[in-house]
């Protein structure tokens, strides 16, 4: 609920405001701002009134495209009274610049707005879900693919995106495992820096370029029961060491801005943790941007029971370091009042105030307010040939090649007839995945489109869709298999339907879904070669798929041109290199289940089955189904020769890794360490690098990684981060569970 304040209120909160103690705030400024920059943020600083200095703390939406409960209205009106810092969910020239002209040319002191919007995995071409471009273990592409998507954004008005999420998950059953990297924090603090560096390029005041947001500050990836918006329960070692780490990075690469989790952390949610958003964020990190709160979550402290109102909310969030409230009208409807009863300090808004002006200085809104909104940008810089090229290139390369019993793929040549079955092969709308934001489902390419194209006229292609991805409904079973017994070669297109993962998604079972386990079971019994391609949002506990005699290519969500993408590979075109970034375990039972696990005091040895009281299940293996770094190709490697010296302090390790197969090929070649005797217990293996290599068949390459001491430090019980001197294990190998290691002695 929005307040009206009579004209005695405000003049004696603006007499408070001015005659009071009240400084402006002296932030460190931007290293990035220049001094005209500074010089305007001083003097719009000096000309505000208390009411403008709060509209700036307010994003609201536009009602455009809501992506969580709606609150606030009457926006167009507070924005013509300088009530607003940030509009979210507008986008397209017109509309924008409508709205900014609201800003510019009716407000008194004429100050541009942001605009936000949930950039995830492609604006208007979509990209492969962001857990699947983790797979492709291709930095450099992950960065061209933000890049393209910041382009786009910013051709329909766009300057900020709700993006990076960076949540280490090691929860499957949480369903925003899809808009993050998996379980490794080492690869996702990588992959967080290429996609804020993709977003926000080399400079902001560019007109292509989009202020990145790190989200969810922090540990949200880790709920209790993987049920989203849950509970988080955490020491503070494991937070700094497996879930801080890549928004550190974010900000080593210059992310202009914070957004606060859902979640708790040790009993204080994140909206209203000081020692989070102030205390580690900006005086021991540095952090010069801003902190948004996620949708509402300032509200949310009352449910979370710390605020006692909505109003005792804004005091609390703003008192710990938030500096914008998302869509809650908590900061609009009650800070001027918090101020008044000595609440909240007049240098604390100033601070808040003076961030969002900074941001929109560093994104050169001051110079031209307009400067997103060009016509011929959105006609010519949308969806083009390079962008889409680059989208199916992405495809191909998130693609994780399972399993492929008797070499069913690549489909071999003259192929007569070919059956595509499934609920998810001519899915338009699945193609695209969760938080596809502004993509268009008509305009994506499904697997039966693909393949149809590829094979033309001279193979027959027909269609049967079998069952749907999520009830119990087998009465598709009959056709689906006559079609199969017709045929020479079966695509079986399986997984989740795209709103089964995301945001308030989660499962408390990841098996596949419906009946599919059952349709691949009958179409397998009519002994035909079947090639099954997995769209999901998340990993799945494919036990009873992988224990058929079939190929099983993971392809998760692709996005516009998924289907094309998944065609280049199965067709042989494109020699799959993925591997998984997030263990798939046998069963849900096994969850939460990750490669860099500890040991116990009473490990589980594989060739000592007669111990019963060792950490094991009765029911089960303790091995997944497939590791963290899995993934086949067309051809196969050998490694060999690894070898491991030190020098003062650099380790130097070196590894041969042949292809021994008939396709040249790319392998991921990943470096593990474990540090055997610590001053804490220490992870099994620990990812400290990898190189994407290609090998060409017949050829043995030699690969080089370069650690030092630095690499093996970790966060002891003093909170300082340093490494233990001592015998340590080196693992290079195809993936985190099949390596060949060395021991050493580093001191």
């Amino acid at each position: 609920m929005q307040k009206c304040f009579s004209l005695a209120s405000m003049v004696a909160i603006l007499m408070f405001t001015f005659t009071g103690s009240c400084v402006l705030s002296q932030t460190t400024v931007h290293q990035n701002l220049s001094a005209s920059d500074i010089a305007k943020i001083d003097s719009l600083m000096s000309q505000m009134t208390l009411e403008e200095k709060i509209g700036q703390l307010n994003l609201f939406a536009s009602g455009w495209d809501a992506t969580g409960p709606m609150a606030g209205s009457n926006n167009e009106q507070l924005i013509r009274e300088g009530k607003v810092g940030a509009i979210l969910n507008a986008y397209t020239v017109d509309y924008v610049r409508a709205l900014q002209r609201m800003a510019v040319d009716d407000s008194r002191l004429k100050i541009p707005l942001l605009f936000g919007y949930d950039v995830i995995h492609g604006h208007r071409t979509i990209f492969p879900i962001p857990l699947g471009q983790s797979c492709s273990w291709n930095l450099k592409m992950i960065e061209d693919a933000e890049r393209v998507a910041a382009v786009e954004a910013t051709a329909e008005g766009l300057n900020w995106t709700f993006a990076p999420m960076v949540d280490i998950a090691r929860d499957p059953r949480w369903g925003r495992v899809m808009e993050g990297a998996g379980e490794d924090t080492w690869l996702g603090s990588k992959i967080a820096a290429a996609r804020v560096k993709g977003f926000q390029g080399k400079d902001l005041k560019a007109n292509n370029t989009l202020l990145a947001c790190a989200k969810h500050f922090a540990a949200y990836g880790a709920p209790q029961g993987g049920r989203d918006y849950h509970t988080v329960d955490i020491s503070q070692i494991s937070l700094y060491e497996w879930y801080l780490p890549p928004f550190k990075a974010c900000l080593d690469a210059g992310a202009g801005s914070i957004m606060t989790s859902f979640n708790e952390i040790g009993g204080v949610p994140s909206t209203c943790n000081k020692w989070l958003l102030t205390d580690l964020l900006r005086k021991e990190w540095g952090f010069k941007g801003f902190v948004v709160t996620d949708w509402t979550s300032t509200n949310e402290l009352v449910d979370h029971g710390v605020a006692e109102n909505f109003k005792d909310a804004a005091r609390l969030a703003l008192n710990a370091g938030v500096d914008m409230d998302m869509v809650g009208c908590t900061f609009l409807d009650y800070m001027a009042e918090l101020l008044k009863e000595k609440k909240v300090t007049m240098g604390r808004i100033d601070t808040a105030a003076r961030s969002i002006l900074e941001a929109k200085a560093l994104l050169g809104l001051f110079d031209d307010p307009y400067r997103y909104c060009s016509k011929t940008r959105q006609e010519t810089e949308i969806m083009t040939p390079d962008h889409l090229s680059l989208a199916r290139r992405m495809v191909s390369e998130s693609c994780v090649l399972l399993q492929n019993q008797n070499q069913i793929l690549p489909i071999p040549e003259g192929v007569g007839r070919v059956a595509i079955i499934g609920p998810l092969a001519d899915s338009k709308k699945d193609m695209l995945g969760s938080w596809s934001g502004a993509g268009k489902w008509e305009k994506s390419v499904t697997l039966l489109e693909a393949v149809r194209e590829r094979f033309g006229k001279k193979t027959q292609v027909f269609y049967e869709k079998g069952c749907n991805a999520n009830d119990n409904d087998k009465s598709g079973f009959d056709a689906a298999v006559k079609l199969a017994m017709s045929a020479d070669y079966i695509i079986l297109a399986l997984g989740e339907n795209s709103w089964m993962s995301g945001e308030a998604a989660s499962r408390t079972s990841i098996e596949l879904p419906g009946v599919q386990n059952e349709l691949a079971e009958v179409l397998a019994k009519t002994g035909k070669p079947i090639a099954v391609v997995l769209f999901n949002g998340r990993p799945l506990a494919i036990t009873k798929l992988s224990g058929l005699p079939v190929a099983i290519l993971e392809a998760w969500f692709g996005g516009t041109q998924a289907g094309n993408g998944i065609a280049d590979v199965l067709f042989g075109d494109v020699n799959p290199a993925g591997k998984i970034t997030m263990t798939f375990p046998r069963s849900g039972g096994q969850i939460p289940i990750f490669y860099n696990a500890k040991n116990t005091g009473r490990p589980f040895i594989l060739t000592d089955t007669t111990d019963k009281y060792v950490s094991r299940y009765l029911d089960c293996s303790n091995d997944p189904l497939f590791p963290f770094g899995y993934g086949l190709s067309y051809t196969s490697f050998e490694y060999s020769n690894l070898e491991v010296a030190t020098d003062v302090n650099k380790i130097t390790v070196t590894v041969q890794v042949a292809n021994t197969g008939s396709r040249d090929g790319e392998e991921v070649i990943q470096l593990y360490v474990r540090d055997k005797v610590g001053s804490l217990t220490r992870p099994v293996k620990e990812l400290k690098g990898f190189e994407k290599a290609l090998i060409k068949k017949g050829e043995t390459k030699t690969i080089s990684f370069i650690l030092n001491t630095n690499d093996l430090a970790y966060y002891h019980t003093d909170m300082k981060k340093y490494w233990d001197p001592g015998e340590f294990e080196v693992f290079v190998g195809t993936n985190s569970a099949e390596t060949i290691s060395k021991s050493v002695t580093i001191k």
